[in-house]
């Protein structure tokens, strides 16, 4: 196995390090790296031995399995920063959402700001479409850079990703995301950082500053006349009574109804459970399934 994967390769890594939930079993082989080239040849060897594979980020948007993941996972921790022309930036996947919203204020860049306060990396982000306030990351979008599942790199349009709400194509290509080109606008760098500052105020009020959590667990529902185009999941899940709710180590949120925490002693399980709760009480009172955004990972 070293020999196809190369010496970054660790087996049986526990996966609870590597999400916010801070919950999940262990990967059976497990490669964190910040080379192109290591993806390549592990996606290679993946395919060789056709072996399930899956990219991780930063971890905040996922929920692992109890039972840990069957497969390879790889971890991309590609970094850096770039300008690449005229209010463009060229961004590493592993670089954390926050270090990019600040470094286009530090570059009077405007565009980014909804993005302050969202945990995890760039290349999850993009990923998941992550979006507040009305808006999302796929739409400044102009170039990925992926490693396909055949170990070739290439570079696709926001076309070929296919943003949707918390959604792309890449949730269902499987390949991995490397780089990204964001186009931005020139502004000024005082409201930029007074803008920003509003919102991680904002998040402050609602979201856990520190905490077990993947932040919103359930997508927020399209309606054309509501505010930004959507009703809130937050707003159906506290009218029927979420802020009360837990299942063993797993709760509500105090502050937000959407956002599951665990309190310390949670497992994947309980977590889960406690969403399945939460669908089949607004499913009942409003007739609305909720749309998991937390990506699921191994057996449950």
């Amino acid at each position: 196995m070293k020999a196809l994967f190369g010496s970054k390769l660790e087996f049986d890594k526990g996966l609870a390090e590597f999400n916010s939930f801070k919950t999940g079993g262990a990967a059976k082989y497990f490669i964190s790296t910040q080379a192109v080239d290591d993806i390549v040849q592990a996606v290679k060897a993946a395919r060789k031995l056709k072996l399930p594979c899956f990219f991780l980020g930063g971890g905040s948007n996922i929920l692992v399995s109890d039972q840990g993941y069957d497969g390879l996972i790889i971890r991309v921790d590609i970094q850096g920063l770039e300008l690449a022309g005229d209010a463009e930036i060229v961004c590493g996947a592993g670089e954390e959402l926050s270090a990019l919203v600040d470094f286009a204020a530090e570059n009077a860049l405007t565009g980014l700001e909804f993005a302050a306060g969202i945990w995890g990396t760039v290349g999850g982000a993009v990923y998941g479409n992550a979006g507040a306030f009305g808006s999302n990351i796929g739409s400044i979008v102009t170039e990925v850079v992926l490693v396909d599942r055949g170990g070739g790199v290439k570079t696709v349009s926001p076309e070929y990703c296919r943003f949707g709400y918390r959604d792309s194509y890449l949730k269902t290509s499987g390949e991995a995301i490397v780089s990204i080109y964001f186009k931005l606008e020139k502004g000024d760098v005082g409201r930029i950082r007074q803008r920003i500052d509003e919102i991680l105020a904002l998040r402050r009020e609602k979201h856990p500053v520190e905490g077990r959590s993947a932040g919103c667990f359930f997508k927020n529902i399209p309606d054309a006349k509501q505010p930004h185009g959507e009703i809130p999941a937050g707003r159906l899940l506290e009218e029927v009574g979420a802020k009360q709710m837990a299942v063993g180590g797993a709760r509500v949120f105090e502050n937000h109804a959407n956002i599951i925490v665990n309190t310390g002693s949670a497992t994947s399980k309980d977590i889960l459970a406690l969403a399945e709760i939460l669908k089949k009480r607004v499913y009942e009172k409003f007739g609305i399934m909720l749309e998991e955004e937390v990506v699921q990972l191994g057996k449950f």
